[in-house]
């Protein structure tokens, strides 16, 4: 009876786990899957009892059968939602072709706008060369550009096509005078080879003057136009001292002027005269120079002024011969030769009255003149008081002599004396 009875009631309990058909077809995967996992906690817990209890194990097998069939009702359930999510993921794949589509026709349009974005940016940014260009006024545009550019139509723009239109000209403008540029290289090329030849043919000119002046010596002296010989004595003048291109110049002019029967010449080293000239020059602005000769040192010894300091010896008078080697009569190198001819000969050449000599003594600052040839004593020379007290035994200025010193008489072996009227006609007033 108790195993009818247990078996009734393990069929009963089966009868009420087991599922229904009906509810099976109308519960979801998930509802039948809960429903069998209930199933199962109770098989289980009533497995435990009966292994608890000690029942027979005839029981067992109903319970075993019946968690059989719950497990086949899970992996149904199981099956059904694998299947419906196999489904879902059909339906998801099938709406996101269109959403990926749509995003990628987004993306496009979105590379496509920053493209368009960067190349405004950089149009508005491109610094074009116009504003540096200086392009002519609209008034000599119309006026002097060919009717070619101004007839021409570029853009629709009337501003931007008036502007075009101007650069074409500029344009047109610079090509022409790149042509102009060309021409004028070409003529200076060719101006060049004229001026190199026209040099080389200056650069000999000089000895072909030469020689032609040299072949027309005769027949200037036969003419008696020494064009030669006075163009060779005015070159001498310029290296004259100031003192003798003074008198030089005034006896010029006075037998230009007057018409006066008289001759110039110049005579001495010119190349002594020209290294005189350099030095001078060289002094005058400041550069020191290694030209000075022996002769033209200043060797005369200076006198100590101490009145606070007795000498213990006499002081030396310098000789005139120690004067003479100390180079305070030394002349310039050129000289000036007067030739006086007689007015009321028929030949004025072989009529020469007196011959007169003009030298520039350098340190002492004197012009010394005498009559060339002349051995007769310096009291009986014609020139000596020619003016009142002239004698020309004594310097003109105090400061020649100081330079002399006690020696205030000039050099009586000299021919030529410093006379006080040749000073005023040097120019050499004091």
């Amino acid at each position: 009876m108790e195993v009818t009875m247990e078996e009734h009631g393990t069929t009963t309990e089966g009868s009420q786990l087991a599922p229904q058909p009906k509810m099976e077809k109308e519960m979801s995967a998930y509802d039948k899957m809960q429903q069998s996992r209930t199933s199962v906690e109770a098989i289980v817990a009533n497995m435990l009892s009966i292994k608890k209890e000690n029942k027979p194990k005839s029981e067992l097998r109903e319970l075993v059968t019946q968690m059989f069939l719950n497990f086949v009702t899970l992996r149904q359930a199981n099956r059904s939602i694998l299947l419906e999510e196999d489904h879902v993921k059909a339906e998801t794949e099938g709406a996101k072709a269109p959403v990926d589509f749509t995003t990628l026709q987004l993306h496009n349009l979105m590379y496509e706008k920053n493209h368009y974005v960067k190349a405004i940016k950089a149009c508005k940014d491109f610094k074009s060369k116009h504003p540096d260009i200086e392009l002519v006024l609209e008034e000599e545009f119309f006026r002097d550009a060919p009717e070619e550019i101004k007839s021409s139509v570029i853009s629709n723009d009337n501003a931007h096509n008036l502007t075009l239109k101007r650069l074409n000209f500029e344009l047109f403008q610079r090509k022409e005078l790149c042509k102009l540029h060309e021409k004028l290289e070409q003529q200076k090329k060719s101006l060049l080879e004229i001026i190199a030849n026209r040099k080389k043919f200056l650069s000999s000119l000089p000895s072909h003057l030469k020689s032609l002046k040299k072949a027309s010596l005769p027949v200037q002296n036969q003419l008696g136009v020494l064009h030669t010989k006075k163009l060779k004595q005015h070159h001498s003048a310029e290296l004259l001292p100031p003192p003798l291109y003074v008198i030089y110049s005034q006896f010029l002019a006075q037998k230009e002027a007057f018409g006066e029967n008289i001759d110039l010449e110049i005579i001495g080293s010119v190349k002594d005269a020209q290294v005189y000239a350099r030095q001078q020059a060289n002094k005058d602005t400041g550069i020191s120079t290694n030209l000075e000769s022996s002769k033209m040192e200043d060797d005369a010894p200076e006198e100590e002024d101490d009145g606070q300091r007795r000498r213990k010896r006499p002081k030396k008078v310098p000789s005139k011969e120690n004067l003479d080697q100390a180079g305070l009569y030394q002349a310039h190198p050129l000289k000036i030769i007067l030739h006086i001819h007689d007015d009321d000969a028929s030949d004025p050449k072989s009529a020469k009255l007196i011959t007169l000599k003009f030298e520039y003594v350098l340190k002492l600052n004197v012009v010394c003149v005498g009559i060339e040839g002349s051995h007769e004593g310096p009291e009986n020379n014609i020139l000596c008081n020619l003016f009142p007290d002239d004698t020309g035994f004594e310097l003109p200025h105090q400061s020649a002599k100081v330079c002399v010193g006690d020696a205030l008489a000039f050099d009586e072996k000299r021919t030529l004396r410093p006379y006080k009227w040749a000073q005023h006609l040097a120019g050499i007033d004091f």
